[in-house]
């Protein structure tokens, strides 16, 4: 298959092959390309749905983490400045 590139830098992706990758408009693609080789990777990326359910997990991972070492949400922002001033950094 011979494609060509258009004035703006896009490139058309054949329909056999996009049918092949199961790829529509919005298809993410990793490039990589040296020389006289472009390669193109398809990547998934997780739906928004998808990551809000990981970060509510995470979260409630985190809280009972805090809750089992017997920090309140409350605690959090007395031990940040804390940490910060150990560490040589500055009181916002």
């Amino acid at each position: 298959m011979i494609t060509k590139m258009s004035s703006r830098g896009q490139i058309v992706i054949p329909q056999e092959l996009r049918e092949k990758l199961k790829a529509d408009e919005g298809t993410v693609f990793a490039v990589e390309g040296s020389e006289d080789t472009i390669i193109l990777k398809r990547i998934n990326l997780p739906s928004k749905e998808t990551l809000f359910k990981e970060l509510e997990r995470i979260a409630v991972e985190g809280k009972q983490r805090l809750l089992s070492q017997g920090i309140k949400e409350g605690d959090i922002p007395n031990i940040v400045q804390r940490r910060r001033l150990d560490e040589g950094g500055f009181r916002h």
